[in-house]
């Protein structure tokens, strides 16, 4: 298992640590419940430094971003982000990105998704055939998420940069808690505001930065937050989840991810998914509340009032600003109405819930 800059001081704070996507990441700290509601109501600290960092420079850099991503990246003006995915050629989904703007027409970064970094890294190098630029800056980067709508008040002591007013996916980069050459960027995945951090020379600076954070941090309430707490915090905002939600067999169209899929430009399986647009989809990705007392699970079916098979859950939870159970999966595109019944197979019940409209919160 790799490491990432702060797991010595995850376990020296006693966070219950797992492995995931290859990391030794923190699951907990005093609970999900509790972590969950510090950063829905104040702030919290996420280390998500197992993801993946791509820097893409040169003339063809736009280009080749434009042909692997569904989005039209050439909407982008320096300190601009956008949300995007990878098609697969059969117009599935390789991956989910971030892409920022460093520079318009000459140099990007791409975040991806920790589980898919080589994945993703051999997908656009694949594509790579005009020479362009690219770096994997993902080990030498680590990434923090200061997440809450206390967030960005909080930590705009540590900087000159204007970070209270940025607007959701832009950036700035400048110094940060005394560190140099820091992105601070407004794309969070927890629907309650705040700000990721991004440096490099790590074993420099990352004790460095965790320690200035929690001197303003703490005082105010703000504290560590681990990985489960982040699940139901997306989910509550209904945010797909890579391996969960969406894969390689899931199209951006059935994830409801038409805004990220322009057919104004050329990209992979654009034909593939214009088809399916002109067709329809026959399945699609909704949320739903649980009516019956159970929690929905990943992989768990979705079924009729008659049994038969219509759909799968992709994620489920207790939503803890919710008091209620929610989920997200696909079904037949006849249930996927808002107020629609449909029922999860738990074990030998079948559980009442509706289709309702995401956002859950």
């Amino acid at each position: 298992m790799k490491n990432t800059p702060f797991t010595a001081i995850h376990i020296a704070l006693g966070a219950k640590m797992a492995e995931f996507a290859g990391y030794n990441m923190p699951i907990s700290y005093s609970g999900i419940n509790e972590e969950h509601h510090c950063v829905r109501n104040n702030a919290g600290v996420f280390d998500v430094s197992h993801m993946g960092e791509f820097i893409l420079k040169g003339d063809k850099a736009l280009d080749l971003i434009q042909r692997v991503t569904s989005n039209d990246a050439s909407k982008l003006t320096e300190g601009k982000a956008q949300y995007s995915c990878f098609p697969n050629k059969e117009g599935g989904i390789v991956d989910d990105l971030i892409v920022y703007c460093l520079e318009p027409n000459k140099s990007y970064m791409l975040v991806v998704n920790a589980s898919n970094i080589e994945k993703d890294w051999n997908w656009v190098s694949s594509f790579n055939t005009e020479g362009v630029e690219m770096h994997n800056i993902s080990d030498k980067t680590a990434l923090l998420a200061i997440q809450g709508p206390n967030a960005v008040k909080y930590m705009q002591e540590l900087t000159d940069m204007d970070i209270t007013n940025l607007k959701y996916y832009t950036f700035v980069k400048g110094t940060f808690a005394g560190v140099e050459n820091v992105i601070v960027s407004a794309t969070g995945y927890t629907g309650a505001g705040g700000i990721e951090i991004y440096f490099e020379d790590i074993q420099d600076n990352a004790e460095k930065i965790w320690n200035e954070i929690f001197r303003v941090g703490t005082p105010n309430g703000m504290k560590p937050i681990g990985l489960a707490a982040r699940d139901t915090l997306r989910l509550e905002k209904g945010f797909c989840l890579y391996g969960n939600d969406i894969n390689d067999t899931t199209s951006p169209l059935e994830a409801g991810l038409g805004w990220i899929t322009k057919f104004t430009k050329d990209f992979t399986a654009k034909d593939i998914l214009e088809a399916q647009k002109a067709a329809g989809i026959t399945r699609k990705l909704v949320g739903f509340e649980m009516i019956d007392k159970g929690i929905p699970r990943h992989d768990y079916k979705i079924v009729d009032a008659n049994n038969n098979e219509i759909g799968i859950v992709t994620s489920g939870t207790q939503g803890p600003s919710l008091g209620k159970a929610i989920g997200m999966g696909y079904v037949a595109k006849e249930f996927s109405n808002e107020g629609s019944e449909i029922f999860i197979a738990v074990r030998d019940k079948a559980l009442k819930a509706t289709v309702v409209k995401m956002p859950f919160l």
